[in-house]
Parts: C-alpha cells; sequence; structure tokens
C-alpha cells in the first residue's frame, strides 16, 4: 500500500475504509487499511448490502426482471443489468442486481445495448436490495471495463419536469388510432414489479412533498405514515384505479401490478370505492372529503380527477390484449361488471381537462420511470392526446 496515501488521508475516511474492508472482507494491508477508493467484487457487493455507496466491477450477464429471473436475451427494458464475477454465471444468488436510470439507460440498457452481455462494467451507486435481491440502485456513475474507462457525467432532469426528447418520437404528428397504436409499442416496454415491490414503489410514487416520511392518500388526500400499510382499521393499501375484476386480472404481475394505475389509499375507503365505474354523484364518503358514490359509480375529489382519468386512459393503452392480458377498452357506461371494460368515457374526458396534471402527479410519472418501471404515462406528459384518441 501506498504509505505517503494514507498519511494525507484524513482520519474519518481512513476509518471508513477499514470499516468497509473488513465489512466485505477486503484483505488488508501492511497499516491495517484498504484504500477508500478500492472497487468491489459482486461477491463482496452482496455481502455489503447496508445502503452503503460503493464501487462495484462485474460481468453483465442479462436483465433482472425478478428475484431469481435474469432474462439472458429476449430483453424488455433499459432499466436494469445483472452483474457477476464470472462471465458465465447462472446463479442468481451471485448476481447483483444493478439498477439503471434514465441517464445511463442508451449507454447501459440492454434493450437498446444487447452486445453488452458478456462485457465488463463498472457501477457506483447504493448498495440496496433491489427487486427484493442484493442491488446497487442510483448509479452515480457507469462504465465499460473494470474502471479504467471514464465514465460519462450522467445529467438527470429534476423529477417531475423532463420528458427524454426521443421517449416519444414514434408518436410525432399523430393523431387517432395511429396515435393509440404509437403509444402502445412505447408503453408496453417496461419493467414489470411483483406486488409485493409495489409496496416499495407507492412509499417512492406518493411519498408526500411536506412529509417524507408519509404518502399521500389518493381519494382521501390525508397524508399518512408509510409504514401504516397493511388491512388493519385506517391502514393503507393498494388501490387499483383501473379496478382488478374489470377484466379479471387479479394481482398477478401485470396490469395488477402496474404502478401507474397503482395508488395509496385508506383501507374502508378503497372499500367503499369496490369495483365501480366512475361517475359524477351520490353520497358523501365517509373519510374522503369531496369524494362521492351511489349503487354503480365513484366521483373522485375534484384535486384528483385528471389524475384518475389519466391513470384509466393510460391502461386501456397499455394493455391491448396483445401480451396474454385482457384488452381494457373505456366506453361511457357504469355496468361494466367484470367485462375488461370501464367508464364513464365521457366523465373522465371531462375531469382529464378540468383538473390538469400538477406537480405532484408530474414527479410520480418521472419517478415510475426512472426508479420502477422504465415506462411512462403519455397521459400525464401529453394531457391533449386523450380527445386526440377518443373524441
Amino acid at each position: 500500500m501506498n504509505m505517503k496515501h494514507v498519511t494525507r488521508s484524513r482520519p474519518g475516511r481512513l476509518i471508513a475504509a477499514v470499516a468497509l474492508a473488513v465489512a466485505v472482507g477486503i484483505p488488508l494491508g501492511v497499516t491495517g487499511a484498504a484504500s477508500a477508493a478500492t472497487t468491489l467484487t459482486v461477491a463482496q457487493a452482496l455481502a455489503a448490502q447496508d445502503g452503503r455507496t460503493a464501487t462495484v466491477t462485474g460481468y453483465v450477464i442479462g436483465q433482472p426482471t425478478a428475484t431469481t429471473t435474469v432474462l439472458t436475451s429476449g430483453f424488455t427494458a433499459d432499466t436494469a443489468i445483472a452483474i457477476a464475477d464470472q462471465a458465465g454465471e447462472t446463479g442468481t444468488a451471485r448476481m447483483l442486481y444493478v439498477q439503471v436510470t434514465a441517464a445511463w439507460r442508451s449507454t447501459f440498457g440492454l434493450l437498446t445495448n444487447p452486445s453488452l452481455r458478456g462485457r465488463q462494467v463498472t457501477a457506483t451507486g447504493t448498495l440496496t436490495a433491489y427487486f427484493s435481491h442484493g442491488g446497487l440502485k442510483n448509479p452515480t456513475a457507469m462504465s465499460l471495463g473494470g474502471g479504467a474507462t471514464p465514465s460519462p457525467t450522467p445529467t438527470p432532469s429534476p423529477s417531475g419536469t423532463a420528458v427524454p426528447d426521443t421517449y416519444y418520437a414514434a408518436a410525432a404528428g399523430r393523431t387517432g388510432p395511429t396515435l393509440r397504436t404509437a403509444l402502445h409499442g412505447i408503453i408496453k416496454v417496461q419493467t414489470k414489479l411483483s406486488y409485493d415491490q409495489v409496496w416499495d414503489a407507492l412509499k417512492d410514487t406518493d411519498q408526500d412533498p411536506a412529509n417524507p416520511a408519509n404518502v399521500i392518500l389518493l381519494y382521501s388526500g390525508r397524508s399518512q405514515s408509510k409504514t401504516s400499510n397493511g388491512g388493519g382499521v385506517n391502514d393503507w393499501n393498494r388501490e387499483h384505479v383501473w379496478a382488478k375484476s374489470h377484466g379479471d386480472f387479479g394481482t398477478a404481475t401485470g396490469p395488477g401490478t402496474d404502478v401507474h394505475h397503482l395508488r395509496p389509499e385508506d383501507v374502508s375507503v378503497n372499500s367503499s370505492r369496490g369495483n365501480k365505474d366512475f361517475d359524477a354523484g351520490g353520497g358523501a364518503v365517509a373519510e374522503a372529503p369531496g369524494c362521492y358514490t351511489d349503487a354503480d359509480s365513484f366521483e373522485p375529489r375534484d384535486a384528483v380527477k385528471g389524475d384518475v382519468a389519466r391513470m384509466i386512459f393510460y391502461m386501456a393503452i397499455r394493455y391491448e390484449g396483445g401480451d396474454g392480458w385482457p384488452d381494457l377498452e373505456l366506453n361511457d357506461s357504469v355496468s361494466n361488471g367484470s367485462a375488461p371494460r370501464l367508464g364513464r368515457l365521457s366523465k373522465l374526458l371531462a375531469w382529464n381537462d378540468q383538473d390538469p396534471p400538477d406537480a405532484f402527479e408530474k414527479r410520480r410519472n418521472q419517478r415510475i420511470y426512472e426508479r420502477w418501471q422504465g415506462n411512462r404515462n403519455p397521459f400525464v406528459d401529453h394531457p391533449e392526446w386523450a380527445r386526440s384518441i377518443w373524441s
């Protein structure tokens, strides 16, 4: 070890380096310290999943899609890569799942760069679970090779404001049915979450801007502790804005776990909404000021009427029946039952006009894109597209 380097280090950094080395099993030099700039192996990174920032090098194996599933071909998204210490590794327990955020997808996403598989990559980020598996999230640097290649400078835009220049390129200049087809092709490319992962996603996407320990409940508007999720009285649970019985897709991975239409809501209010279609009128909903319901419909509060409409529009475009799930469609009925239909379309279009996207909804859309699914709700970015398709 370079002794001059050690003597110039500040004591705090030296202590931190020793702690890191001991925790992950890095051999210490004669002075008992490891360089603070040490690059970890995948095995060491998997043993240090405690939220620290670290640099890890490994070979790209494929695209993780679940805790024990890594695609090695037919990649579906640019949002994550699995790396390992050996290029031929087949055991997911020996792989580190690396989140690929928007700033890095054009270079390190496997859908765009399938030839990246088998190459060595170095990434710096937070060592924490991803897909309920040992992971590295929120990378601040990524480079090819063992760290010698200069890494690009990430330039992510502030959450809630940025739409990637190329994301909607295929939809440019289109209207009506051709716009619909283009948008479906764009947003169907996504990372799919498990139903358990939805809990963590909602704690991030629906975080109260004024209190990061809380989430905002969709219909109630109440700020509530993130940890009070569950099935008890006054807990919050996962509301399917497109009611899962409308198409009978349940909570299996797919439309049942798509965070673009899943929101935190009070257990009893969620029950009051049930699987009703959306329309105006009815009696007041307890614990949800400004919401109304009757025998066959539910009306959300004014502040989220547009949010509800745009989530429903997203679902109708995303799920067209071509990937094993029902073809979800909008109509002007409030008696859709278990059919893969939801209404009332005329009211939803009016709500979209009445309540344009606000900062909370825009941030949510960006968060889902950057951190969770890698796809966007186009009607948050372009509310005018709703009438282009359905009017």
